[in-house]
């Protein structure tokens, strides 16, 4: 195991392989599960994984400092979790801001005028490529047309809690969703030194 030098950027590190084959193994609905057999080290590995076209999370905030929770049910895990509003990357040519302004709209009946990039996390970089980009928005109002909800959106429970809350609910176990959890903490973090670390939007 080699140490990095002290004075090197602290940050994921880029890094191609030589893929010498790849198949599907499932082809489904939302996403697939893909093998890929890629060269390192001089050898040749096999690695079975989700193939996920990304996603979008949005930690709306009003001027209270209040986040909007929404309860849903997820079928994996048996669970009404609670969440924040999002939603997968799946219009062609959508870029990632316009995605979160959608998802905020159909799930929260909300537009945003104020948007910063919060945080992006690879959810399970062992056994998936989906990439999550969190968004803050902020200056809301009620947007002009609700959406028609279905299936598991059909019975959305929506709550305002206080982020000090949530962030409790976070650390304390008390509710275990990632994209929540990444949101939370980091908009406390970041309230924390006047929202210096805020990105721009896009």
């Amino acid at each position: 195991m080699s140490e990095p030098s002290t004075d090197e950027v602290f940050a994921d590190e880029p890094f191609e392989v030589a893929v010498t084959d790849r198949s599907t193994q499932f082809d489904g609905i939302v996403w697939n599960v893909v093998s890929e057999t890629f060269t390192y080290n001089d050898h040749p590995v096999t690695r079975e994984f989700i193939d996920h076209p990304g996603a979008v999370a949005i930690l709306a905030m009003d001027q209270d400092d209040r986040i909007l929770a929404i309860q849903q049910y997820r079928h994996p895990i048996r669970l009404r979790d609670w969440e924040i509003p999002a939603g997968l990357l799946d219009i062609a040519g959508e870029s990632t801001l316009l995605a979160a302004q959608r998802e905020l709209a159909e799930e929260a009946d909300l537009v945003a005028a104020t948007w910063h990039l919060l945080a992006e996390i690879v959810t399970s970089p062992g056994g998936s490529n989906e990439t999550l980009r969190v968004y803050l928005a902020r200056d809301l109002s009620a947007a002009s047309e609700r959406f028609v909800r279905e299936e598991e959106e059909a019975d959305i429970v929506v709550r305002w809690i206080g982020l000090d809350e949530a962030v409790n609910a976070a650390l304390s176990g008390a509710v275990t969703n990632v994209g929540f959890t990444v949101a939370v903490l980091a908009a406390a973090a970041s309230r924390a030194t006047g929202w210096s670390s805020l990105r721009v939007a896009e």
